[in-house]
């Protein structure tokens, strides 16, 4: 079993117990989409669903839910709703991601990976891959200037 290093903690926030995590983004993040059903809806709209009755079937969620939290995606800007008609039906509203919606991909890829591993011993159902080149598609933290990171390397301070 590995001893993961933790972040090293410079200027004020070096003493631990003289501040408190507020105003933090990753509490934040989830407030907005740290539901199990927002990320479940998540999943699919990255699967390919766009209707509101996919997301029903595919999610196993009740309408009410459905309905509540995809709302709150479109109101939180990371869906959108686009008007469709179909030959003898009333219009309708499609979901479609933003590019705040998009940008949820790393997040949502590396649940996924955990998950294969640690929350699912056999792997998983689902095997994800590059389309180009058939490797199977990993998550990795790297710096700005590319390098790999681990809690270890990094650095957090307060921002001036």
């Amino acid at each position: 079993m590995s001893d993961m290093t933790s972040a090293t903690l410079v200027g004020r926030l070096g003493d631990r117990d003289s501040w408190r995590a507020d105003d933090c983004s990753m509490a934040a993040a989830l407030d907005i989409v740290g539901r199990r059903a927002s990320l479940l809806l998540l999943r699919e709209v990255f699967y390919g669903a766009r209707r509101f009755d996919e997301f029903v079937r595919r999610a196993q969620l009740s309408e009410k839910i459905t309905a509540t939290r995809l709302r709150e995606l479109v109101d939180e800007g990371i869906l959108e709703k686009r008007p469709y008609h179909e030959p003898g039906q009333r219009a309708r509203e499609e979901y479609h991601l933003t590019e705040k919606g998009e940008e949820l991909l790393p997040v949502l890829l590396a649940l996924l990976r955990w998950g294969d591993r640690w929350a699912r011993p056999d792997g998983g159902r689902v095997g994800l891959t590059h389309i180009d080149c058939g490797a199977p598609i990993e998550v990795e933290v790297r710096c700005g200037k590319g390098h790999p990171v681990t809690a270890g390397d990094i650095q957090a301070a307060l921002r001036s």
